[in-house]
């Protein structure tokens, strides 16, 4: 992965770091970047970040980070996706497709079987054609002061190895949502 250049294909670098600029830079500086507001939910950071650039700005970032999980009566790890943010006037170019396929590409390489994100309705159908599944059942996901919460976004997941296969049984996150 090298930094792209604006005359080729856009190209996914790994960033070292991913700040509030940054994600201004993406998606501008109003309160709700994503949408998610109304969930009242606190979110975590993210440790692994990919991005492209283009024209030397910023257009395109997603995040990974691993977080401990049960399903039904295992627990077990997955890697949380998420911060998938594309700038507006670069929509509808494959950009989250490029930065997403980088994250798994990468998340591969850390042991866990499967990848999880939370998703708003309206880009279910994106992630579906990017291989991802939603989940039939609730997921619950901790929240300051050890409450354990509904996550009212569709939770989606998708194998990182052929042979992986999403258990049956209920969803708990043992930790905020990413």
């Amino acid at each position: 992965m090298s930094e792209n250049r604006s005359a080729g294909a856009p190209t996914v670098v790994r960033l070292a770091q991913y700040t509030k600029a940054d994600q201004e830079e993406i998606l501008g500086s109003g309160d709700d970047p994503f949408g998610v507001a109304w969930t009242g939910l606190t979110w975590l950071p993210k440790e692994v970040h990919f991005g492209i650039r283009h024209d030397g700005r910023l257009v395109a970032h997603t995040g990974l980070l691993r977080l401990p999980v049960a399903i039904g009566d295992a627990e077990t790890e997955v890697m949380g996706l998420g911060g998938v943010a594309v700038a507006p006037g670069m929509q509808g170019q494959g950009l989250a497709r490029l930065v997403v396929a980088a994250a798994l590409e990468h998340a591969r390489t850390m042991g866990p079987q499967h990848a999880l994100l939370f998703c708003r309705p309206p880009l279910v159908s994106l992630y579906q054609r990017l291989g991802w599944h939603p989940l039939d059942n609730d997921v619950l996901v901790e929240q300051p002061g050890a409450r354990l919460v509904p996550m009212p976004l569709r939770t989606m997941v998708t194998p990182l190895h052929d042979d992986a296969r999403w258990p049956s049984g209920p969803v708990r996150l043992f930790s905020l949502p990413m």
